[in-house]
């Protein structure tokens, strides 16, 4: 907006005098509640805000000594046993770790050797071979801490831990134990290493693989 334009000059004009008269008549109108909420009407009480913060501590307190005399009365009761005895430790279900469903081996790992009273959760990690750990404090740059992530990268992620910890191990985890191990024979991979060890090497499609010809007339280049 252009304050230099005469019209805008107008047109702020004529604003600020609309509304000074606007609030004139309404402080004209009311004017006795302007005065009645400016006056002090009522006898001063000098409160402090530590005082507004106590009047509902004090209001409570009744109910606070009514508690207190009735905590007194329960605490001579004598407490309610659900059983004959507190179980403990001792009393406790062994099985379901990493030995018992024959994911490790206590021979080959020292951290599932526990006593039955030991409640920590078992190892996360398989141990690792010591010949691989000793790439980490040879001299650079055959071995060091790259080579051994490297290494380390070789093994399959069941073979390095006892569960997988990411949703990214979940494909492919364990495939070992299954039964299936036999490979698709008419899949792609399979059927070119099948034909690659054959006698007579790989062989063309068969004439029934090729693309049919399509109705109608035909014609022969050889003539």
């Amino acid at each position: 907006m252009d304050i230099s334009d005469p019209a805008v000059i107008i047109f702020l004009v004529e604003s600020y005098e609309k509304e000074n008269r606007l609030r004139l008549n309404w402080i004209t109108k009311h004017r006795e509640k302007i005065e009645q909420a400016a006056t002090l009407t009522r006898p001063p009480t000098n409160y402090f805000e530590s005082d507004v913060t106590a009047h509902p501590m004090v209001a409570g307190m009744g109910t606070v000594t009514i508690s207190h005399a009735v905590a007194g009365y329960n605490r001579r009761k004598k407490p309610i046993r659900d059983a004959t005895f507190i179980p403990g430790i001792k009393y406790l279900r062994k099985g379901h770790s990493i030995v018992d469903i024959g994911l490790g081996d206590p021979k080959l790992d020292s951290k599932l050797v526990r006593p039955d009273t030991d409640l920590s959760s078992d190892p996360i990690m398989r141990p690792v071979d010591p010949e691989l750990t000793q790439i980490i404090y040879k001299s650079k740059p055959e071995f060091g801490n790259m080579k051994y992530m490297e290494e380390r990268g070789k093994i399959l992620p069941e073979k390095r831990y006892y569960f997988a910890e990411s949703s990214g191990w979940t494909y492919g985890w364990r495939l070992g134990d299954s039964t299936l191990k036999e490979k698709p024979m008419y899949g792609r991979c399979w059927h070119l290493t099948k034909t690659l060890k054959s006698r007579v090497g790989p062989q063309p499609d068969p004439a029934h693989y090729k693309s049919s010809v399509p109705p109608g007339r035909s014609h022969c280049d050889g003539i």
